[in-house]
């Protein structure tokens, strides 16, 4: 999936990890995402959150995608801070699904708070087939 994932790379996006309903994600904010306020402007802490729960929700191999979103700022992210967002998926069933992010800067404070919807649609990210040899070797 990141290998596709033209947005986040091109927003300088690492990631951090990826495990089964969670994943981490860091971005640092550069100049071209300071607002007119002197602030990262919202879309790329929103747009940071939600590449952090795409990778989450679909890190079971099931193809999801997000049905809605909603995001809280709570303070300011500012020129050069190191954002860190962490996805926990908080419940999962049939193909709904709901995932929590938080948003942080290097020094661990809070900058938003971001909630996730998903919908698992068909498909997988890695063929089944792959999955299952992959599995056997690593045995």
């Amino acid at each position: 999936m990141w290998a596709e994932d033209k947005a986040s790379q091109g927003l300088g996006m690492e990631i951090v990890e990826v495990g089964p309903g969670h994943a981490v994600l860091a971005m640092t904010v550069t100049e071209t995402m300071v607002n007119g306020h002197g602030i990262c402007h919202g879309g790329f802490v929103f747009t940071l959150a939600d590449s952090a729960f795409a990778f989450a929700c679909n890190s079971h191999n099931q193809n999801t995608v997000a049905s809605h979103c909603a995001v809280s700022f709570l303070r300011p992210a500012r020129l050069g801070d190191r954002l860190t967002a962490t996805a926990h998926e908080r419940w999962r069933e049939g193909r709904s699904g709901i995932t929590d992010v938080t948003v942080a800067n290097q020094q661990g404070e809070t900058i938003a708070e971001f909630r996730g919807n998903s919908r698992t649609i068909a498909g997988t990210l890695v063929p089944e087939a792959a999955m299952a040899a992959a599995v056997q070797d690593s045995k």
